[in-house]
């Protein structure tokens, strides 16, 4: 739903986010019930349906109840779940891991705007300083981000370095200035926050999430949803790698010769302290 949330008209997205906000009623209420609590006609959700490429609203329901299944249990239960069904010999875990991630990369890839991306690539690759923020299950993530993109500027900066303040990091910035966040569910307090203080610098917000209803998104110049569904106990960040190293990238096709002198400079400074292997 997130993927198509922007092409919907206003009285489905009232539909939406009623499903959204309210997903326990959906699939355990009647439709004459949703629609009279949410104060949207049954046609509407029919035609929300319809929209999300599903045959009718009993369908995008019992898929609503399949997802809410997996995302309602907490990361021991659903680990439990996963060693349950290992005991039973009831599935084949790696096939049903990649056939999730391939799954949410087609999910993530039918519906990424190009014309996004390349505005969020041209606006980093100009802009003063990038700061990088992650918290949680998406720190790690974003220290690989800053790894990457390290070897070719030196003015990304990872946010939330251990002993680092956050309110050091956003001083001074403003609309010369580009905040990347990358944030799903349970989401941190901290992130939040940070997005909104930088809005009100006039900073360039970037938030990478997997779902609409992500309150970070409120702040954002761009926002990317990616698909984040998983066998596993936790969200799979599968989509989201593919995403950021796809930005990267593009920052770096539009960076010229410094970009290319940099990299070498850094893999000879390497060398030299001896980092990497070389024989």
């Amino acid at each position: 739903m997130a993927l198509a949330y922007g092409d919907l008209s206003g009285a489905l997205r009232t539909a939406a986010d009623y499903l959204v906000a309210n997903p326990l009623d959906a699939v355990s209420r009647p439709l004459r019930t949703v629609s009279s609590q949410s104060g949207v006609s049954p046609a509407t959700f029919s035609r929300l349906a319809r929209a999300l490429d599903y045959p009718g609203f009993d369908e995008l329901r019992d898929d609503m109840r399949a997802k809410l299944d997996r995302k309602v249990n907490n990361f021991a239960d659903r680990a439990g779940q996963l060693q349950k069904d290992h005991a039973d010999g009831k599935s084949d875990f790696v096939q049903a891991h990649f056939a999730a991630c391939e799954n949410n990369l087609k999910q993530t890839m039918d519906g990424l705007d190009r014309d996004a991306i390349r505005e969020v690539a041209d606006r980093l690759a100009a802009s003063r300083k990038v700061l990088l923020l992650g918290a949680l299950g998406s720190t790690g993530v974003v220290e690989y981000l800053s790894y990457m993109v390290n070897f070719c500027a030196d003015n990304w900066i990872l946010a939330n370095r251990m002993g680092a303040s956050l309110g050091g990091a956003l001083s001074g910035l403003d609309k010369r200035d580009a905040l990347l966040i990358v944030t799903k569910p349970p989401f941190a307090v901290s992130v939040i926050k940070a997005a909104r203080l930088a809005r009100e610098l006039g900073v360039f917000v970037v938030v990478i999430t997997d779902t609409h209803t992500c309150p970070a998104l409120e702040y954002a110049s761009t926002g990317f949803t990616v698909s984040t569904e998983s066998p596993q106990f936790y969200s799979s960040y599968v989509s989201t790698i593919f995403l950021i190293e796809a930005i990267v990238g593009m920052v770096v096709g539009r960076s010229g010769v410094a970009a290319q002198d940099r990299i070498a400079e850094v893999e000879l400074h390497n060398r030299q302290l001896a980092e990497v292997w070389s024989e």
